[in-house]
């Protein structure tokens, strides 16, 4: 089938930037998480939930949407934008109704559910406008995801330090700005395909089924990383870098770049992978950034510049092998069931992240990060042992076209 190379990759352009606008307010709260816990009163657990909230909803809004089957009932371009638009109005509502805390994590609830209708989706109209390069442009989806979950630090670096509430104004505004562009660009591409409906039943087949419970069991890890360091870091770049002088501004700053550099990452990873293997592109960002989680709370007692820079290379990794347990799934399952088997990842994936998220805080105050921070290299631990067991395996011939 014939594709105009300047309309697909327009469009895969279009879609990751308005992903990149509309998921900017995933992490807005969290961003801004010191100044509000001071102006609300929050203990730390509490600000924990803030961004476990966001987890929680993308989980129930990833569920009802496959249940629902709205993939199949609305175009991709209401869907993304209305995702955007949920969004940005349940964001906007925490600083324009100073909320209590009960308000304020069901408002977070909400655009976690938003947001399950914008990356998903832009992921979906990705694969529909890829085959052969479906690694390089699922990973350039990543790289928009990543760059606008990091975005509020951004905002937050821009703006008033001191004051939660312009960050959370910004945010808003970009994900409106997603919300008018997906309306504009996101259309399905020729080798779009009907999903396939949502089989509640099947779901076990995600941990009964070898192949996919490996495949699985490598995002599982994957997850138990990556959202925790995403959640965290800015916090641990300010308690680090501010004492060695550096403004807060200037921490915030860093942190947007150290979660930022995932999407870089991503993309390079997406185009290994369709060269050289998704477990084998998989298994090199696991050993790099368990690698990373294991030193960075103890280089931050030799050199605040080395923990920032084991940062970087840690955000750089983390999320580099996410789109190569997707795509594996979607290889490994049964045509008629990929649906249903990439909700069960994606549910069992963000539900696992509220233990690793809610652990983080609770042991750097009784123990310091670094060995906080260690114990998330349990997670690529897993994933590693996963994808070498499903390279081993003979249906790991299925995944990337036979390059495993």
């Amino acid at each position: 089938m014939n594709v105009s190379p300047a309309r697909k990759w327009s469009t895969i352009g279009g879609v990751s930037v308005a992903s990149l606008l509309g998921m900017s307010v995933w992490f807005s709260v969290s961003a801004v998480a010191p100044a509000m816990q001071r102006h609300l009163q929050l203990a730390p657990a509490e600000v924990a939930w803030l961004t476990m909230a966001v987890q929680l909803g993308f989980v129930l809004g990833a569920l009802g949407s496959a249940l629902l089957n709205l993939a199949d009932r609305a175009a991709p371009r209401v869907l993304m934008a209305g995702g955007c638009l949920a969004g940005a109005a349940a964001t906007v509502a925490a600083p324009l109704c100073e909320p209590s805390l009960p308000v304020l994590l069901l408002l977070r609830l909400v655009t976690g559910a938003a947001c399950a209708l914008v990356y998903p989706v832009g992921m979906r109209l990705v694969a529909s406008w890829t085959q052969r390069d479906r690694g390089l442009g699922i990973g350039i989806v990543v790289f928009a995801t990543t760059v606008g979950s990091a975005a509020p630090n951004l905002l937050r670096a821009l703006g008033a330090v001191d004051d939660w509430r312009p960050p959370l104004y910004g945010a808003s505004a970009l994900a409106v700005a997603g919300a008018l562009l997906a309306l504009g660009v996101a259309q399905r591409g020729p080798f779009a395909a009907r999903t396939p409906p949502f089989q509640l039943r099947q779901m076990a087949q995600a941990f009964r089924h070898r192949p996919l419970r490996l495949a699985n069991l490598g995002y599982l890890g994957h997850m138990w990383e990556l959202y925790a360091m995403w959640t965290w870091t800015p916090l641990f770049l300010q308690r680090v870098l501010t004492p060695a002088g550096w403004s807060p501004a200037a921490a915030s700053l860093a942190a947007f770049v150290a979660i930022a550099l995932g999407g870089l990452g991503s993309v390079l990873a997406g185009a290994l992978a369709d060269r050289w293997g998704r477990t084998r592109t998989a298994s090199l960002s696991l050993w790099i950034s368990g690698g990373c989680a294991l030193v960075v709370g103890f280089a931050a007692e030799v050199s605040p510049l080395l923990a920032l820079a084991v940062c970087c290379v840690w955000g750089f990794a983390v999320v580099a092998d996410s789109a190569q347990f997707s795509a594996s799934v979607s290889e490994l399952a049964e045509p008629e069931y990929v649906g249903t088997q990439l909700t069960t990842q994606t549910a069992c994936g963000f539900l696992l992240t509220l233990a690793s998220i809610q652990v983080v805080p609770v042991l750097a105050d009784a123990c310091g990060f670094g060995w906080t921070f260690a114990l998330l290299a349990l997670g690529p631990a897993v994933g590693l042992w996963a994808m070498h067991e499903l390279r081993r395996a003979p249906e790991s011939l299925r995944l990337a076209s036979g390059r495993r």
